[in-house]
């Protein structure tokens, strides 16, 4: 292990790598505001310099990934990302004044955002690179120490990632570990400071169940089952293409994927119609062989979505299969399945692939009360012009963030917090409040020469007894 950022171990080695960390930020103490944008400028700096490496890496783990759309969907927002808290992080660090009480006047009281120590993470396959490395960077811009467990679904894009996080920092700063899911339950149940775990519910779960009996806190980024409401009578072609590009990017193996749309009975056919022009338009050559269009990860994500379709169908749906497949390099063309009722196993579980189900609604209320009645989202998205629709849906559901008129790109705005509630996750990262979620807010006071609690202790008398009364008044 020694002398490594990138290592495989197994479970036994996970205390000694922590350890290791551990006494490395109580000796260095935590670092300053220099240090830590000169480490996230040569994380950035480093990310760039293998780009083509990044790239090729993910294009070998899916099979097929394309270049461009990688770039797009991983590097940018993981870059971009890198900037915001560079340019934001001093502003961040600074103490933050509070309310010292009229009693108190002499005395002054702050909060200083303090790192916590050392913080694992989990990243998830279907964004390999960059659900590792901005959890990473926000670790690093909140002055931890951190370990870092790629999946192992995606081991090229690993390895580039222990090489990137080798080549900028010690192993008693960052390291990363390679391993299976005996390694990944063996790294959640270490005693860290924080967990970020991002990935399904039923991970989650267990990786919640592991870090309680540390008492560790934890940002769990889940999934879910995302909807999208259409509101009667808006432009289905607007519609359709911002679904379209939201349910197709990455071939749908997004957390924040819209699952399925709600749409009212009278334009059910008017969106299908629309849809299915979008998709055409997106790859006009066809999906099987598109250089442009992304693989589904492996034979067993495969097999699981086209067992959702066919059982759809078995049940009644209307299957419109948008594209020819190539199951050899399992790639599947995007399909529509119309007629959908919610008994379907299509709509038991987050769907993951670029499968769209339609279902119809007679009053907005009824598309409200369908999504209540399910495992709140991570992601909701409205389309509509009337915003007193627009007002009622967001009033009377719960999710993770929302996207008006559009779909994924609220991921993309570094000033919002990103994450779920409830079954689609705990907690929030991004931007400032992930700096906020890595840090604890140590509250400060420092005492005046003279304040109402001196006259409040022991010999006590009438003087006592007036200022009590005063107080409580």
């Amino acid at each position: 292990m020694s002398g490594t950022a990138s290592v495989k171990v197994t479970p036994a080695d996970l205390q000694r790598l922590l350890a290791r960390q551990r006494e490395a930020f109580e000796h260095d103490g935590p670092p300053g505001l220099r240090q830590r944008r000169a480490d996230l400028r040569r994380l950035k700096a480093e990310i760039l310099k293998r780009r083509s490496e990044i790239l090729r890496a993910l294009n070998a783990d899916f099979g097929q990934r394309s270049e461009r759309e990688s770039a797009i969907v991983e590097l940018i927002p993981l870059v971009q990302s890198i900037n915001y808290m560079i340019a934001h992080l001093g502003q961040w660090m600074k103490p933050e004044r509070r309310h010292v009480s009229a009693y108190f006047q002499c005395g002054r009281a702050w909060v200083m955002r303090q790192p916590v120590g050392v913080v694992g993470i989990i990243a998830p396959w279907n964004y390999p690179l960059s659900l590792a490395l901005v959890p990473l960077a926000t670790a690093i811009a909140a002055g931890n120490r951190a370990m870092v467990k790629p999946s192992e679904l995606t081991p090229a894009t690993a390895t580039v990632i222990g090489r990137i996080v080798q080549s900028v920092f010690p192993p008693e700063q960052v390291c990363v570990v390679m391993g299976d899911a005996d390694v990944g339950a063996a790294f959640s149940a270490l005693p860290f400071d924080h967990i970020v775990f991002t990935g399904s519910t039923a991970v989650g779960r267990k990786v919640a169940t592991a870090a309680a009996q540390n008492l560790t806190p934890v940002t769990l980024e889940l999934g879910g089952k995302s909807p999208v409401v259409i509101e009667p009578g808006f432009s289905m072609q607007r519609v359709a293409g911002r679904v379209a590009f939201g349910k197709l990017t990455n071939a749908g193996q997004t957390c924040i994927a819209p699952d399925y749309v709600l749409v009212h009975e009278s334009d059910a056919e008017a969106f299908a119609t629309a849809y299915q022009d979008a998709v055409k338009k997106l790859h006009p050559g066809g999906y099987a062989g598109s250089p442009d269009y992304t693989a589904i990860l492996n034979p067993h994500h495969y097999a699981r979505l086209s067992g959702l379709v066919q059982d759809a169908e078995k049940q009644g749906a209307r299957v419109i299969r948008l594209g020819h497949d190539a199951g050899g390099s399992h790639v599947l063309a995007p399909v529509l399945l119309l007629d959908v009722t919610p008994a379907m196993a299509v709509m038991q579980a987050e769907i993951f692939g670029p499968v769209l189900p339609v279902l119809t609604y007679r009053h907005l209320d009824e598309a409200i009360a369908f999504i209540n009645a399910r495992p709140r989202p991570l992601a909701l998205y409205y389309f509509g012009a009337s915003r007193a629709g627009q007002d009622r849906v967001l009033a009377r559901t719960v999710s993770g963030n929302v996207t008006i008129n559009g779909t994924l790109l609220h991921y993309a705005q570094d000033d919002l917090p990103f994450g779920g509630v409830g079954e689609s996750g705990i907690g929030a990262y991004h931007g400032r409040e992930g700096f906020r979620a890595l840090t604890h807010p140590r509250g400060i006071y420092r005492q005046g020469r003279f304040n109402a609690a001196m006259l409040l202790r022991p010999p006590f008398g009438k003087l006592t007894d007036f200022i009590t009364d005063f107080i409580l008044r």
